[in-house]
């Protein structure tokens, strides 16, 4: 007994010790950086007032919200708002409509983007390459308003300019704005000519970054370029291109509204009705403040899981994740 007891002490004391050890460490590292700490503190800050304090009030999802009593003060409801949702008519084509239209954008404007960086990263010509790279990377800073304005004057049903070019051909003219098939067609790659080029830009920061001599050694082993970007370009992108994507699935309930909503009219909502815009119309135009927070808030969970499985299944496969 007395040996037992005279063991305990001994059991517990290098844990203490790591952790004295673990809080001298950091109240060293503390002293002697304080500059480096005194900078976060602005963008710190900044998370926990704009982001992490107004998460307070996702309360209202299960609160009956009224102006007049508050947040705190109005009654609780439960998961009321979230079963109403559920039991809507409309609720699996709404979810239906933001995941085909995500996954499609996703599909298609992820291997674009990489196919461009690598093929801009073969360009031997300087002047070239920068033009192409200014002309891909310009539309990323024109507004969505923009680009909408422009896809109604190039495909207008009356006035566009390819439904005069048909019209003046022979052919009848199509309604691509109205047309329920064309709308995600439209959209994506719409969206793709917008943002491909930035993308591109992530991809070649990367590729800039690969070892010279990677190169030589495939040129001495006579690889031809495909060879080379197989084995050398690819493995370099890969940790960015998996980053990149896992951010691209965990934000795949987040449509954006604002592209849809002014694609969007009576002819096309079978495809053009997502989650984001029938919150809008339902939630906000009527004032029904707790039913659109019960909607964003399942967007945030479905887009927290995807995000968790992706990050998983990628640290799984490739050995990256964003932890």
């Amino acid at each position: 007994m007395k040996a037992a007891t005279a063991t305990r002490p001994a059991v517990a004391l290098p844990s203490a010790i790591g952790n004295v050890s673990r809080w001298e460490t950091a109240a060293k590292s503390l002293r002697r950086h304080w500059q480096l700490y005194l900078l976060i503190v602005p963008g710190l800050g900044y998370f926990i007032l704009f982001k992490y304090i107004p998460m307070t009030n996702a309360v209202i999802a299960f609160k009956d919200y009224n102006v007049v009593e508050g947040i705190w003060g109005s009654p609780w409801v439960g998961f009321k708002h979230f079963q109403d949702f559920f039991a809507n008519p409309a609720f699996w084509q709404l979810v239906g409509n933001t995941f085909i239209l995500s996954l499609y954008n996703l599909a298609v404007g992820f291997p674009l983007a990489i196919v461009l960086a690598l093929a801009l990263n073969e360009v031997r010509s300087a002047v070239f390459k920068r033009s192409v790279q200014t002309v891909t990377y310009a539309p990323y800073f024109i507004s969505t308003v923009i680009v909408v304005s422009m896809l109604y004057l190039l495909l207008g049903s009356r006035l566009g300019i390819v439904n005069q070019l048909l019209t003046g051909l022979g052919f009848s003219s199509v309604d691509f704005l109205g047309d329920p098939a064309w709308f995600r067609h439209l959209y994506v790659w719409s969206d793709v000519w917008q943002n491909a080029g930035y993308a591109a830009v992530i991809y070649l920061a990367a590729l800039a970054g690969v070892d010279p001599t990677l190169y030589e050694a495939a040129r001495v082993d006579g690889a031809n370029r495909f060879q080379k970007i197989r084995n050398v370009d690819l493995p370099a992108l890969l940790p960015t291109a998996t980053i990149v994507l896992i951010l691209s699935v965990g934000s795949i309930m987040a449509v954006g509204f604002e592209k849809v909503f002014l694609l969007q009219n009576p002819l096309n909502l079978s495809t053009s009705e997502v989650i984001a815009t029938y919150v809008y119309k339902v939630g906000l135009l009527n004032a029904d403040f707790s039913f659109a927070t019960a909607v964003g808030l399942f967007n945030s969970v479905i887009n927290l899981i995807l995000l968790l499985l992706v990050n998983a299944l990628c640290r799984r496969l490739a050995g990256t994740g964003l932890w």
